[in-house]
């Protein structure tokens, strides 16, 4: 009997990775909305951001996505793991219309240069999100 080390990689990474519906289809040029886990204190929010997925690196449980915004006319880049428990929350806005699997040639560019087609025939996954609420 032989099992291979990729087949038992992706056992071990099964019950790690969230559940499908839990995460929306998402390509590159979409403008997403990522709810970030943030400690403060004592306390725990939800920190949005919201940006153009540039690039994605698929992987299992190592997916990333690179999401990119403009803020106060400096640009600003984040790389999510989609699997991780620090992401609360993924939410498509947009469908974008490109042709490229990276985006990266959008750093160069500035203002009405950086805007992204928009796309009619993807429609936009609704997911259902389940919120915990802690008891009191």
């Amino acid at each position: 009997m032989s099992i291979n080390a990729n087949a038992i990689i992706q056992s071990i990474e099964a019950e790690y990775l969230k559940d499908k519906d839990s995460i929306p289809t998402i390509h590159v040029g979409d403008t997403i909305k990522v709810g970030v886990r943030i400690q403060e204190g004592g306390k725990e929010r939800v920190q949005p951001f919201e940006g153009t997925v540039i690039a994605m690196r698929h992987g299992g449980i190592n997916k990333t996505i690179t999401v990119r915004r403009i803020f106060q006319g400096v640009g600003v880049e984040r790389v999510f793991l989609i699997h991780s428990p620090i992401v609360a929350n993924i939410q498509v806005l947009r469908r974008g219309k490109v042709r490229r699997a990276k985006l990266y040639y959008l750093r160069d560019r500035v203002g009405k240069a950086t805007r992204i087609k928009q796309r009619f025939d993807r429609p936009i996954d609704t997911v259902k999100t389940t919120k915990s609420k802690k008891k009191k």
